[in-house]
């Protein structure tokens, strides 16, 4: 600190990190002589001390100087030892290298003597310093203007192990993780096409973090396509840490409550959507990935509606649906019932009701907002507080209250039923995203019930499907197949068709082939049917 300040007394504020910009400028070349390469790209990383230098020399009678330079935590130790030292130090020791290569000897290094499985060669700084920041090794040669950058990435990852945001009873359990690369190789451990394109961006102006856009050429519409790289490459920020960032600035509606993107971290949905014609988008340091475009009706879809049989997926999305109804309306439909349209209910249930809320000093509109409030407060402290003890205070503690509150003459009973349904209702939504949406909107109808009954919640339910109409995400509508019905179509949406009954992939991804089955499996089948009454 003291050294700092006798800086600042001195005006020497360059050799300040706070008063510099040391952005790496891929203009500025490098240099022959290997001191002033590593003298440069310490001014660039300036103040770190996790950067290593290790300076060598190889040959016996010949000396070449050598360095190498990476960061320390970020590299595999073993991999710049054995594939690039061993490799370069003690192998030339038992060969020795021929005289007077000259320009040679760099391309000798390169193609003939490192064992590392990627390597780069680059002619500037900027290339290099993103390259060390990137947990990669450096490479410098004396009397070379270039250098190489050695791929031997090697921090610590976590796992690949089961979504815990997407569990299904029957599927894989395998989920992304943290690492670009991983997630990659998910993906394509599943896809064996040669179809499958990954085109690779940097967002991020002190993050650098790899973006990958994934597609299946032949299937996924060009238009799309050029479409999310158009709207990735408009991004300037300083820094993106999640697939959130992205999300929230490349969707068309910011202000919408309903997310314009499917994200997951499954691979098989990833992988089943990119056959579909989407369009996926991976981030680094982040086991979420997004699909594009997205639709109101995918965010109802789970894998594992294609993994039972076609009836059960039906019954299961239809009850999705009702879920989500509830999970909005049902509080202001109670409201509605009881304060508006009493003579709607059978005389029984309105007696019944009435004789529960004897001695409750709030109406019922007070009622609904203290125990919706009480419950989001009580499910949000489950999400922050360690696994079981949180699963423990979302559910028990939401009846300790809500037991406590009738017995305090608080609350009515049918109040705690019906803010449970509504609770529970929303967590049979499969995507966090729309069931937070519907959360909220809870309050809205809530609002809207109190002010004028059931009319207003036909007023809300109305202003709603406007909005879902006018929403559209990468130029296809949000209610798709709803605004442009296809028959077609109509076998996997609300409900799912028999399998075999899904020839043709949904058309708001707008794919190049639209034939999901070949046309030969109806011929196959009619072979195997005279092969059988043949036999007979």
């Amino acid at each position: 600190m003291t050294d700092v300040f006798s800086r600042l007394r001195s005006g020497k504020k360059r050799d300040l990190y706070y008063e510099r910009d040391m952005s790496p400028d891929t203009s500025k070349k490098l240099k022959k002589d290997i001191k002033e390469n590593e003298k440069e790209v310490h001014e660039y990383l300036y103040d770190c001390d996790d950067v290593i230098t290790r300076d060598f020399y190889m040959g016996t009678t010949q000396k070449h100087e050598m360095a190498l330079m990476y960061i320390d935590g970020l590299v595999d130790k073993n991999l710049v030892q054995e594939e690039i030292l061993k490799s370069l130090m003690l192998m030339t020791r038992q060969a020795p290298l021929e005289h007077n290569l000259g320009q040679n000897f760099f391309n000798m290094v390169k193609e003939g003597l490192l064992t590392a499985a990627d390597i780069k060669e680059v002619d500037n700084f900027g290339e290099v310093v993103l390259g060390i920041l990137s947990g990669d090794t450096i490479l410098f040669m004396d009397k070379f203007e270039k250098a190489l950058i050695i791929s031997t990435r090697g921090w610590e990852k976590r796992g690949v192990q089961e979504p815990t945001t997407e569990a299904v009873i029957r599927g894989p359990r395998e989920g992304f993780t943290e690492t670009y690369r991983v997630n990659i190789a998910l993906i394509r451990r599943r896809l064996k096409d040669p179809n499958l394109k990954v085109k690779t961006i940097k967002l991020g102006r002190h993050t650098r973090t790899d973006v990958g856009v994934l597609f299946i050429q032949g299937i996924a519409s060009p238009n799309i396509v050029d479409e999310v790289l158009k709207r990735l490459n408009t991004i300037d920020v300083s820094g993106v840490l999640e697939s959130g960032y992205i999300e929230q600035m490349i969707e068309g509606d910011w202000l919408s409550f309903f997310p314009q993107l499917r994200r997951t971290e499954r691979p098989d949905v990833v992988a089943a959507c990119l056959m579909e014609g989407n369009v996926a988008i991976v981030t680094d340091n982040t086991p979420f990935v997004l699909l594009a475009p997205g639709t109101f009706l995918s965010l109802f879809q789970s894998p594992e509606d294609y993994y039972e049989r076609w009836y059960i997926a039906s019954m299961i999305r239809l009850l999705r649906f009702a879920a989500a109804f509830f999970a909005m309306t049902f509080p202001a439909l109670y409201i509605a019932m009881t304060a508006f349209h009493p003579g709607m209910l059978p005389t029984d249930l309105v007696l019944s009701i009435a004789a529960t809320r004897e001695g409750v000093p709030f109406s019922a509109v007070v009622e609904a907002i203290v125990m919706v409030i009480s419950l989001e407060v009580l499910r949000e402290a489950g999400v922050r507080l360690p696994g079981p003890i949180g699963q423990t205070i979302g559910i028990v503690g939401g009846l300790v209250v809500g037991e406590a509150a009738v017995r305090a003459g608080i609350v009515s009973p049918i109040m705690v039923i019906v803010v449970a349904v509504n609770a529970i209702s929303s967590f049979a939504i499969p995507n966090y995203s729309v069931a937070i949406g519907f959360r909220l909107l809870t309050f809205i109808f809530i609002f809207l019930a109190t002010v004028a009954g059931l009319y207003g919640i036909m007023l809300g339910l109305l202003l709603l499907t406007i909005h879902l109409v006018t929403l559209k995400s990468f130029g296809a509508h949000y209610l798709s197949p709803f605004v442009s019905f296809r028959f077609s179509e109509g076998k996997d949406f609300v409900v799912r068709g028999p399998m075999p009954s899904m020839e043709i992939r949904p058309g708001y991804t707008r794919p190049k082939d639209m034939n999901r089955m070949n046309d030969r499996r109806h011929d196959t089948t009619e072979k195997m049917e005279d092969e059988n009454a043949d036999k007979q």
